[in-house]
C-alpha cells in the first residue's frame, strides 16, 4: 500500500472527514497559552458534537464541544472548541487523505496564532 495522501478541497470537505481520533504531529505555540487544554493536548478524540482532548497524564481527557462553521464567502471550513477552560477557533488550512480513508493529515491555524497538524490515529 502506498503512504501517499492526497489533498483535499477545502471547499468541497464533507464535515465527517473530521471525525475520529488525531494524534498532534507537531504544534506551534505562538501567543497561545502553554498551558491550555489545547495546547497540552497529544490526542484529540471529534465524535458528532463532542470533544475529548486527551494529554500524555494517565488521567481522563478533557471533555467538550466542537462544531463546523463555514465562512459565506469562500465556504472555508472552521472548527470552534469549547473546553472547560478554553474557547477557540481554528481555521482548517491542509487536509489530506490516503485513497482508502485511513490514514489522514489535518493542519488548523488557531486564532491565537498556534498552528497544529495532525495526523489520523
Amino acid at each position: 500500500m502506498s503512504d501517499l495522501l492526497l489533498d483535499i478541497n477545502l471547499q468541497q470537505l464533507p464535515d465527517d472527514y473530521f471525525g475520529g481520533e488525531w494524534q498532534v504531529a507537531s504544534r506551534v505555540l505562538n501567543r497561545n497559552d502553554p498551558d491550555s487544554p489545547l495546547a497540552q493536548a497529544t490526542r484529540l478524540v471529534f465524535n458528532p458534537g463532542q470533544l475529548e482532548a486527551q494529554t500524555e497524564s494517565s488521567g481522563p481527557g478533557q471533555m467538550g464541544r466542537w462544531e463546523i462553521t463555514r465562512d459565506e464567502i469562500l465556504n472555508r471550513p472552521y472548527l470552534s472548541f469549547e473546553l472547560p477552560n478554553e474557547a477557540t477557533r481554528a481555521l482548517v488550512t491542509r487536509m489530506r487523505r490516503s485513497a482508502d480513508g485511513l490514514r489522514g493529515q489535518l493542519n488548523l491555524y488557531f486564532a491565537s496564532g498556534m498552528e497544529m497538524q495532525l495526523d489520523r490515529a
